[in-house]
């Protein structure tokens, strides 16, 4: 049986293996732990799917609680999903910022889940990855 719950304390071990585990590791920077943990540390609203205890998902969040919440890892392990993990994460964020517009950027091979679920696609949005990028 899964749980779900909020995690203040989430191990940056598990979330790092729980990022590979899923495939968002391709993505993420699993070889650099001190990064690891900082995203950990830093984000203010962790939700989590356990199956007896073993981390099978996570939704990884920034919000101000009132008016945005980024929800910058939504991850579960390739062995759980298509099981509504993922959805259910989702809806148990947006249910702790209920004022709040969850937004989230997909990556590629999840583009299709998200309008799937009820997510409406939006194309406004830009990405600076270094500060000498400006003009």
């Amino acid at each position: 049986m899964i749980t779900y719950q909020t995690e203040t304390n989430l191990s940056a071990l598990e979330f790092k293996e729980l990022l590979i585990n899923s495939t968002l590791g391709e993505r993420r920077p699993v070889d650099d732990f001190a990064r690891v943990e900082a995203m950990v540390k830093n984000a203010n609203l962790i939700i989590t799917a356990r199956d007896n205890g073993k981390l099978v998902g996570v939704a990884r969040s920034i919000t101000d609680f009132v008016y945005c919440t980024y929800l910058s890892d939504l991850a579960v392990d390739l062995e759980y999903q298509k099981q509504g993990i993922g959805k259910e994460l989702i809806r148990l964020t947006k249910q702790a910022t209920p004022q709040a517009t969850t937004i989230l950027l997909a990556a590629p091979k999840a583009i299709n889940y998200y309008p799937h679920i009820g997510m409406t696609h939006h194309n406004a949005c830009f990405l600076l990855t270094d500060e000498t990028d400006l003009n």
